[in-house]
């Protein structure tokens, strides 16, 4: 039986440890924020506070996990939460969106890097939070467009609250099985295209 080569062992988890897993638990935290902007980063600074899910930030975003940081965190949640359940706010919130989300996406990826250097961390960060964020957003401008077209808008709630549900869900695979959540991006992102789609030819075929 050959000897275990604990050295090379070492060295292989060490990039997976640096590097992989935190771009998977960042691309699954910016996947999420792409859908709501709040929610995922307010379960991040309490998964970090009370060091749950072994997850850990980078010592500049110490702030986050502070209690006047997840008291902001938690209202804007909620008031997001409740703003996408109405029809023409939720749409304006998806606007603002292009932009929030996106930043959002960069600070929850960017905040994981914790054994590289800030600035590696932030180009991280924005490489892979950024777009993976800005898609979801785009991608939940579609199903809303369709919502209010077919439905006109009464069936955005329902929406809104499934996006609720995969943005959560979206968050604890990202903390309990970071390896599956390109798994879990690509399925998100076929089901949201395929509402959206969906939507779009509903709305197609209703007489004018």
């Amino acid at each position: 039986m050959p000897d275990l080569d604990l050295s090379s062992l070492s060295a292989a988890a060490g990039p997976m440890q640096t590097w992989v897993l935190p771009a998977l638990l960042g691309l699954g935290l910016a996947s999420a924020t792409g859908l709501r902007t709040f929610l995922p980063l307010l379960m991040l600074a309490l998964a970090a506070k009370f060091e749950m899910f072994g997850v850990r930030l980078i010592d500049q975003m110490d702030w986050l996990v502070s209690w006047p940081a997840i008291a902001a965190l938690a209202t804007a949640t909620v008031a997001e939460f409740a703003g996408d359940k109405v029809p023409a706010i939720d749409h304006g919130l998806n606007a603002i969106g292009y932009v929030t989300r996106p930043v959002a996406g960069a600070i929850a990826a960017g905040s994981v890097f914790w054994n590289v250097d800030p600035s590696a961390a932030a180009i991280a960060g924005l490489i892979v939070g950024a777009p993976a964020a800005l898609a979801f957003n785009a991608a939940q401008t579609g199903v809303r467009v369709g919502s209010t077209a077919t439905t006109g808008g009464l069936g955005n709630p329902l929406v809104s609250l499934v996006e609720d549900v995969l943005a959560f869900l979206t968050v604890i695979v990202a903390f309990l099985a970071p390896i599956v959540i390109p798994i879990v991006v690509i399925i998100l992102i076929v089901v949201v295209f395929r509402l959206a789609r969906g939507l779009r030819a509903r709305r197609e075929m209703e007489p004018a």
